[in-house]
């Protein structure tokens, strides 16, 4: 079949090293189009399929693809209905709906692999995909994951599994247009390691599907691992045949007891980005490195002591801190941390943001221990204790994580801000007691002349119309005043650090004890005001976000 879809490719007129824009849920067919686009030396650019609107046509134009498939379900080609005219007509691009008429279609088309001279001498910085992630412009950057990278990635990624029939099965339910669940599709599949795709996370069938299609590993990112747990114990816990689960983003309060609970003996947790050049690997079979995310022993400590470098970071700006005298970084102890700088001999290290220089520039700062001297910006903290164990501290910038999603905080920002009454509004995310990641709350300063008779069910539906469902805010912060630093920028700090307990208003944000918080649930349309009772109830895990 992937090869069916090389062909029908071909006939389409797709040429070596071009890109086609894939705009599908978890699906069978998506790796089947993957390594069909391989196969004519060819590759996908994988589309979130929540976004909608600016961003999704952002997404599409960066591309630069010709052609675009489309998941038949009616939230994604009712989005790509509504943008049609920028599709067709400013983007140039052809939709092809992936309904059964034209798998159909596909199947009439040569199983035969395609002419090898097709992929013969691709150069190893050519993507293999490419994956989209949140930055701080506020619209999704792209990424080209290399095919020296995800060959080197299938080449070393073996977690203790056999391929082949009779072998070890993945279960795969993470999206697959994200790194995690993307990669490890392709490398399973490469070595021959078969794997179970489910469509979407669900708490209530994962255990269902796992023992249904009697899989040996999963994959998990960020809340995963808390969703399980929270749900009330079951005969199914222990009726799987688990070994081990991969993934990102495990807490360590979650981590033993989610051994525990389900008995499965290995968590490989990682630590990378898509873009990023610093990984890191734990591979824990028990309370010994149990919740770091990898292990530099003696040798690799004094190896890469100059390498991987942990600096002070200003906590308004997320720039790093420079002494005033010399203009040099601060340098942290490991054990303390900080964001983490990687040395590197020139910028060609880092393959950049897909056709946006100016971002990938942002990457590299100079400069920072000695004239002349080069770094590459992780974006995130993390500490090393004195026997090498790595730990996750936060990641920086204006980009948070909720719902195992990156959200843009001035993409969410200038959405709301379009909103008739809004004056200002001002996002971050915040953290909420028994969930992972932050939930996203909006300082909003209303029109006084509206603030009575502001329509926040209207505010929802506008937000949820721009926006992935999981970037609409969970919180809502209704402001007297602007919160400015001293260059007019928005100081998120206070805000972020009062968070949405109702008992720290006031604490942080100057004159802000008479500010309102209002939340709205999953099952509501609407924010409605949040009380001291609520966060009592958030405390005790009583209602669900």
């Amino acid at each position: 079949m992937a090869c069916q879809y090389g062909h029908y490719f071909l006939s389409l007129g797709v040429k070596r090293g071009d890109l086609v824009a894939v705009y599908l849920q978890n699906c069978a067919e998506l790796p089947l189009i993957w390594f069909g686009l391989w196969a004519i030396g060819c590759s996908p650019a994988l589309i979130n399929y929540n976004l909608a609107g600016p961003a999704l046509i952002h997404c599409l134009k960066v591309s630069g693809a010709e052609y675009l498939i489309v998941d038949p379900s009616p939230d994604c080609s009712s989005r790509i209905d509504e943008e049609r005219s920028a599709v067709e007509g400013e983007l140039k691009m052809k939709p092809l709906l992936l309904d059964e008429s034209l798998k159909a279609y596909v199947a009439t088309f040569p199983s035969a692999v395609p002419d090898e001279s097709l992929r013969l001498g691709l150069e190893g910085g050519s993507p293999s995909c490419l994956f989209y992630t949140s930055g701080t412009t506020g619209l999704p950057k792209a990424s080209a994951f290399t095919m020296a990278r995800m060959y080197g990635t299938i080449l070393i990624s073996g977690l203790d599994e056999k391929p082949g029939e009779g072998g070890d099965r993945w279960y795969n339910c993470m999206p697959l247009y994200h790194g995690t669940g993307g990669v490890r599709l392709q490398v399973c599949l490469s070595r021959g390691v078969s794997v179970a795709i489910g469509k979407k996370f669900s708490t209530r069938n994962f255990w269902k599907d796992v023992i249904d299609s009697e899989s040996t590993h999963f994959i998990y990112v960020g809340e995963t691992a808390r969703y399980l747990l929270s749900a009330p114990p079951s005969p199914l816990d222990r009726q799987h045949k688990v070994r081990g689960m991969y993934g990102n983003g495990l807490r360590p309060d979650v981590w033993e007891r989610f051994r525990e609970r389900f008995g499965i003996p290995a968590i490989y947790e990682f630590f990378n980005s898509t873009e990023g050049i610093f990984g890191l690997l734990n591979t824990n079979y028990g309370p010994y490195g149990a919740t770091c995310v990898g292990h530099h022993g003696a040798i690799l400590r004094k190896f890469f002591n100059n390498t991987y470098i942990p600096v002070a970071i200003d906590p308004v700006t997320a720039d790093i801190l420079r002494d005033p005298v010399t203009g040099f970084a601060t340098r942290m102890p490991y054990a303390e941390g900080g964001e983490i700088l990687v040395a590197v001999p020139n910028e060609e290290v880092f393959q950049g943001y897909w056709r946006n220089p100016q971002a990938t520039s942002k990457k590299f700062v100079r400069d920072v221990f000695q004239k002349g001297d080069l770094y590459y910006r992780t974006g995130d903290a993390l500490r090393r204790t004195d026997d090498g164990h790595w730990h996750f501290l936060d990641r920086l910038g204006d980009t948070f994580r909720w719902k195992s999603e990156n959200v843009s905080t001035a993409e969410v920002a200038v959405v709301l801000g379009q909103y008739p009454g809004v004056l200002e509004a001002n996002v971050y995310g915040v953290l909420v007691p028994n969930y992972e990641g932050r939930a996203g709350c909006a300082a909003l300063l209303i029109d006084p002349a509206e603030r009575g008779r502001f329509d926040w069910a209207g505010l929802v539906r506008h937000a949820r119309e721009k926006l992935p469902r999981y970037a609409v805010p969970v919180f809502i912060r209704i402001v007297e005043a602007s919160n400015h630093i001293h260059n007019n920028k928005q100081n998120k700090v206070p805000l972020r650090e009062e968070g949405v307990d109702p008992a720290k208003k006031g604490t942080k944000v100057k004159d802000g004890e008479a500010d309102q918080i209002l939340w709205m649930k999953p099952e509501d349309d609407t924010y409605r005001e949040f009380t001291v009772q609520d966060w009592e109830r958030l405390m005790r895990s009583e209602v669900r976000l």
